[in-house]
């Protein structure tokens, strides 16, 4: 029983002596804190002199702070000759002669301890660490290196490294480093493109990496993964010709099925590279027709060319190519569930771009009775034919299609979009009083787009009737959107233009204005767009377009005119003008983005 409550006496003591050490410590920080250094030093003095090992670190940063530089070596020189094998030590007084300006003196204590590098990797790894933890990394990174001489094994710390390169920022030394962990690593390709990513700020650093690679595929040609990290870096470049070269290249070599080309193909088409995804899917299907990437690749290719030829400049006989393109894909596959896409395809081409709207309504009548076509596909074909029926002046067909893909689709995307386009065939065949109806139902659809569309319509059609309750200036704008929509510019501009002669004092100038640019971006005449939005902006700034003209402003310098700058100006109008517009979080988010801001979201 005594012992016991010797055992409890002594752990009391213990106890009470840690609990005032620690209050020690608090106050000690406090006092630190406030600026009153020589009372901080005093108390970490005190407990340094209970405990050398315990505080020495406390100890030492205080003495550091208060540039007391001839204390803190001289504890320090006692430890080092206390525990002459430990490197914690020997790295703190580097450490003191380097924050007191003796560079020098600190070198010679570091190299003399990288020549006695003990031959051991975990320990090689704790001080490497320890100079890491004393924001010394370029030492650290020697003290890798040199272990890797030490214990012959240059394939040693390679993550330790590739971290230190990272936060160092060096662009040489991680990449180098990255090129020879990747070749016994290869899962880590990713990761290396992700992280290289990160690092490099131009072209530059994409040229480090490209002529460390063809060094190395010069001097190992075997090695693949060189190849497909080189491909990467002509994409990041955006030189999509070389990529392409590289890829083809390889899969030669390989005399694989062209799995990759094909991937690879998809990147360029989002980049807007068509020529050489076109140039990739052909190679596919050069292969034969027992390749299992052949009808796949037949198809993109006809995709590749379709989005070539829509989204730029284009003559009659690119289209009447295309066109014999579908329809010798359709010959040679037939015209079953799996082409019903490219029957699709084909029947738009015919009916936006060749307005053969007889050939496309056939088609797309074919497309939807087929039997067993995916729901979603089998939607979009006839809400395609719907519009067909609305260009071909059968709009009793049109609302019936509508109305099938609504009622086939309820409370979904699909649906709501069905029901929108029921409204605006009311609008565009001079039912206003229908079509607002609708509309106001959309104004609560779940989809933004769809529901600002309506409400924009709804406003349209409200404002205008208000002023001339007979509607005639507004049939003859649903008009000529309605030929904007079937792609005939030429007679939608001439019935806009016709507008003001025939009905003078209308309300309808900023929509013809809209009206009009929306003809000049579908031309790609960005330029001449700007001047009409920019008439919208200025002259109208309380029409319910000002807020689309401002935003469209932004989005067309930022995207089409490169002009980062002025399209943040825009952007910040959207903000500071326009509080309630339904822009408003688009153009939040991408002001801060053009501004610069690490997060878009703060």
């Amino acid at each position: 029983m005594k012992r016991f409550f010797i055992i409890i006496i002594v752990i009391f003591a213990y106890s009470t002596k840690l609990f005032a050490q620690n209050n020690d410590l608090l106050l000690a920080r406090q006092y630190a804190q406030n600026g009153d250094t020589q009372k901080a030093l005093d108390i970490y003095l005190k407990l340094y002199k209970q405990d050398n090992e315990a505080y020495y670190q406390q100890y030492l940063n205080a003495l550091l702070s208060a540039k007391r530089f001839d204390d803190a070596e001289s504890i320090t020189k006692k430890l080092v000759r206390k525990h002459p094998g430990s490197y914690e030590y020997t790295i703190a007084l580097g450490t003191i002669y380097t924050q007191q300006g003796n560079t020098d003196k600190a070198d010679v204590i570091y190299t003399d301890l990288i020549k006695n590098l003990p031959a051991n990797q975990n320990e090689i790894t704790s001080i490497a660490s320890q100079f890491y933890q004393n924001a010394n990394v370029d030492y650290a990174v020697k003290i890798f290196q040199q272990g890797r001489k030490i214990l012959h094994n240059d394939a040693l710390f390679s993550f330790e490294l590739i971290n230190l390169y990272r936060y160092k920022r060096d662009k040489n030394g991680l990449t180098e480093e990255y090129l020879n962990l990747l070749p016994a690593n290869q899962p880590f390709l990713g990761q290396a493109e992700s992280m290289l990513a990160s690092v490099y700020e131009g072209p530059q650093d994409y040229d480090i990496l490209k002529f460390a690679l063809l060094k190395r595929i010069q001097k190992d040609p075997q090695q693949l993964i060189y190849v497909n990290l080189l491909t990467w870096q002509y994409l990041q470049q955006k030189d999509f010709a070389q990529a392409l070269n590289q890829a083809l290249a390889l899969s030669r070599r390989q005399n694989d099925d062209g799995s990759n080309i094909y991937e690879l193909c998809t990147t360029l088409n989002t980049n807007e590279a068509y020529d050489e995804a076109i140039r990739g899917y052909e190679y596919i299907i050069a292969k034969g027709k027992d390749n299992p990437n052949y009808v796949s690749a037949k198809i993109e290719l006809i995709n590749t060319k379709n989005l070539k030829i829509t989204s730029g400049k284009y003559t009659q006989a690119d289209l009447l190519g295309l066109e014999q393109d579908y329809i010798n894909l359709l010959n040679e596959f037939g015209r079953n569930r799996s082409t019903v896409f490219a029957m699709q395809k084909l029947a738009n081409l015919q009916a936006f771009k060749l307005h053969k709207l007889k050939d496309a309504q056939t088609l797309l009548e074919s497309a939807v009775a087929i039997a067993d076509v995916r729901p979603t596909l089998l939607a979009a074909c006839k809400m395609d034919l719907g519009d067909i029926y609305l260009l071909n002046n059968q709009p009793w067909d049109a609302t019936l299609t509508y109305s099938q893909v609504e009622l086939g689709n309820p409370n979904t995307t699909v649906g709501q979009e069905a029901f929108l386009r029921n409204a605006k065939l009311a609008y565009y065949t001079g039912d206003f009083n229908l079509s607002r109806r609708q509309l106001d139902v959309l104004k609560a659809a779940t989809t933004q787009l769809i529901a600002n569309d309506a409400l924009n319509l709804s406003l349209l059609i409200s404002d205008n009737l208000a002023i001339d309750s007979a509607g005639n200036a507004l049939k003859m704008y649903a008009r000529a959107d309605l030929l904007i929509f079937a792609e005939q510019t030429d007679k939608a501009m001439l019935t806009l233009d016709s507008i003001g002669k025939k009905y003078p004092g209308n309300a309808l100038a900023a929509d013809v204005l809209m009206a009009k640019t929306r003809i000049l971006i579908q031309q790609k005449q960005y330029t001449d767009a700007v001047v009409l939005l920019k008439q919208i902006a200025d002259n109208y700034s309380d029409n319910l377009w000002a807020d689309d003209a401002v935003f469209m402003l932004g989005d067309l310098y930022e995207n089409k005119l490169n002009n980062p700058a002025l399209a943040q100006t825009f952007y910040q109008k959207i903000i500071t003008d326009y509080p309630g517009s339904l822009w408003l979080n688009d153009a939040r988010k991408r002001f801060r983005l053009l501004r610069g801001d690490k997060n878009e979201a703060s």
